[in-house]
């Protein structure tokens, strides 16, 4: 009877043991050993895959916004096309060439090169400028209030974004037959399109779908100003005298931050959360000389307006706006302090009680503060994030 009750609880360890191996040899063997080996010839994707899910911030669920679950598997493989160069007419264009990681996923450059050296229309937007594009982009998942995609707001969704640029002839210059013959003659491809979506079959509605899903799980959300606005909750966090003051923030960034909420939130949003604004004319020129979302709707009061975008991550975006006219902050403060042309459609955010150019008349410091509370945006974090870089060897 005592040697069964030592055995009884032996047998016990020795089966959470076998457990353990089988959870162990589960995460192993994810991927079948031979695609494994076939995908780490080329690609350095981990064994135990990547977690793509996002937890956004209470400040900013408490508003109503949720990121939607992510597909990881098809967010892997988006992940390899986002970097493939194969996927453009003459090999050397890829989506991560126009948006770039280090960069918050924008371009440095005023307007962004596609193949053959083609300039393309306009600077390329960051991704990083978006909180995360599942909580509020796309038609497909909020209908009319979705934001949509492009400084012309020409795409509803994130497949119809992608899938534009690949076949645009100034960027990637595919056809839909071009894009597959790519991703078939790519032998680590057939693995990664089983595990997304079942089958080796691959087209471009699948390869669409795959970087959508790897773009609708970037997301900004870890900057300063989201760390001190998480501990600034309250019932109504944009209201409340804490917000007004982050106790980490410095004098600078604090006067900074509230003249940003008294003049440029009512479009850019208080909260960095969503846009406050589909579109609006910045008062750039006097006359239209891009339509913007005028050259797609043809509705007059459109012609020179452009899509508003969040500002996280602006310190590192440069650029700025659709042109890439403006080389740093300071000269973008500037152009809304003094420099605000008189096109006919001015944003009414924009004109003085006159109905004329608004000028602010803002003070040096208060300049250097403005700028000093943008940079509190930079998010450290998505710019150096594994799960969103280049995994080719």
């Amino acid at each position: 009877m005592e040697k069964l009750r030592i055995a009884l609880p032996l047998f016990g360890l020795l089966l959470l043991a076998a457990a353990c191996n089988k959870k162990a040899d589960f995460n192993y063997y994810y991927y079948e050993p031979a695609d494994y080996a076939l995908i780490s010839q080329h690609l350095n994707l981990p064994e135990i895959p990547d977690d793509y899910r996002a937890q956004l911030p209470t400040h900013i669920a408490n508003l109503g916004l949720a990121a939607r679950p992510v597909e990881q598997d098809k967010a892997i493989l988006g992940r390899v096309l986002f970097y493939d160069k194969s996927l453009s007419k003459d090999g050397t264009i890829s989506c991560a060439s126009c948006h770039k990681q280090e960069l918050a996923f924008s371009d440095n450059a005023k307007v962004s090169t596609g193949v053959f050296n083609r300039a393309g229309d306009r600077n390329s937007i960051a991704l990083g400028s978006v909180l995360n594009f599942s909580a509020y982009y796309g038609t497909d998942l909020f209908g009319p209030s979705g934001v949509p995609f492009f400084w012309d707001n020409r795409a509803g969704t994130a497949t119809e974004q992608n899938l534009a640029s690949m076949t645009n002839p100034k960027e990637m210059d595919m056809s839909h037959s071009d894009i597959v013959s790519a991703v078939q003659s790519k032998a680590y491809y057939a693995p990664l399109f089983k595990m997304a979506f079942g089958s080796e079959q691959i087209n471009s509605e699948r390869v669409s779908d795959a970087i959508a899903e790897f773009v609708n799980a970037i997301g900004s959300y870890k900057s300063k100003f989201d760390k001190e606005a998480e501990k600034a909750i309250g019932y109504n966090v944009y209201s409340n005298n804490e917000y007004k003051s982050f106790s980490g923030f410095t004098a600078q960034e604090n006067a900074g931050k509230n003249l940003f909420l008294a003049n440029c939130a009512s479009c850019h949003s208080p909260t960095q959360s969503r846009p406050a604004k589909m579109k609006a004319n910045n008062g750039l020129d006097i006359a239209t000389t891009d339509a913007g979302v005028g050259g797609i709707t043809g509705v007059s009061a459109d012609q020179g307006t452009f899509k508003v975008p969040l500002l996280r991550n602006i310190e590192i975006t440069a650029p700025y706006m659709h042109d890439g006219r403006f080389a740093t902050l300071e000269e973008v403060v500037e152009h809304y302090n003094s420099g605000i042309q008189a096109h006919p459609n001015l944003s009414e955010e924009l004109r003085a009680p006159g109905g004329g150019p608004l000028r602010l008349n803002l003070s040096e410091n208060d300049k250097k503060a403005l700028v000093a509370f943008l940079k509190t945006l930079t998010d450290t974090e998505l710019i150096a994030d594994t799960r969103f870089s280049n995994p080719f060897k």
